[in-house]
């Protein structure tokens, strides 16, 4: 038997949360939608023999899981972890077959501008990482293949990869308008090839030095993620940037957050800063924050 541990991550979209495991799966990236689709994999029919799930989709480090109406996952989540947790700590199969004849998911990436007019979000029709990951330059991206290969396109100033998106920062020679299509092509290639995107190493790596830092914060510390997480970054991310809990000075009475992908030097970011993100802040947590200092990342 393995020792697999396995985490619970919810994502922007409420019905659908993530199992983040410490194992290896697959090279590729799986979706279905119903247990006749999943006959070459025997977790994914496993799962579909609950009755709240809808779709299922395996990838090198997650899976992810689509759930019906009728439940909310804080009522299964923890039952469906030790489900699968206790699948691949047995070592059974996860394919029982090749898994290329297995159904892939057809890539589909399609471009949204941002309020930062740098910046321009590719949006894949599919889960690409389970966290998210800023890239300022190549030397950045060593561990990060999709990156590296975005590097090479000249006017690539920036690159930032979250769950379903990539929100890339151009140089001031070029214009989106010419080439945008350029560099959705190059990403739908890319990821339809099955090609890594991070690496397995490198998000091990980051997932345990973020549990680590957590457990070290105080209450209040915790708090302002909390809040964060559940009411800033699922606006934030549909526009292709992210914001990241820094710190807390308790004498100051300061929060320091991070401004990543779009967010990050954009103008109306500061305004949304002040009067959004400072207020709402100051009102749930009473007496504990004067002010919020953002740092581009």
């Amino acid at each position: 038997m393995k020792d697999i541990s396995v985490s619970i991550q919810t994502t922007n979209n409420p019905t659908i949360v993530k199992f983040v495991h410490t194992t290896s799966t697959t090279n590729g990236s799986y979706e279905y939608s119903n247990i006749d689709e999943a006959k070459n994999s025997p977790l994914a029919q496993q799962l579909f023999h609950l009755p709240f799930v809808k779709k299922v989709f395996i990838s090198a480090n997650f899976i992810a899981i689509e759930r019906y109406d009728i439940i909310e996952w804080n009522d299964i989540q923890e039952e469906v972890k030790e489900q699968i947790e206790s699948y691949l700590s047995n070592g059974e199969a996860i394919f029982t077959t090749d898994e290329k004849s297995s159904k892939k998911v057809a890539i589909e990436i399609y471009a949204e501008s941002t309020p930062n007019p740098s910046v321009m979000k590719f949006v894949a029709n599919k889960m690409l990482v389970s966290q998210t990951f800023e890239f300022k330059n190549i030397d950045d991206a060593k561990d990060a293949p999709l990156a590296i290969e975005l590097f090479k396109l000249p006017f690539i100033k920036e690159v930032f990869i979250s769950e379903n998106y990539v929100s890339i920062t151009k140089f001031d020679i070029a214009e989106w308008s010419d080439v945008a299509n350029e560099t959705r092509s190059f990403i739908r290639e890319y990821i339809a090839k099955g090609n890594t995107i991070i690496s397995e190493k490198y998000v091990k790596k980051k997932t345990t030095s973020t549990v680590t830092s957590t457990e070290e914060l105080d209450e209040i510390s915790l708090q302002i993620i909390s809040i964060l997480d559940e009411y800033v970054k699922p606006a934030v991310a549909s526009d292709g940037g992210n914001i990241q809990f820094e710190s807390y000075d308790e004498d100051n009475k300061t929060v320091h957050v991070i401004l990543q992908g779009a967010c990050s030097g954009c103008p109306s970011s500061t305004v949304t800063l002040k009067n959004g993100i400072e207020a709402m802040l100051k009102d749930m947590i009473p007496n504990k924050i004067e002010s919020v200092i953002a740092i581009n990342g």
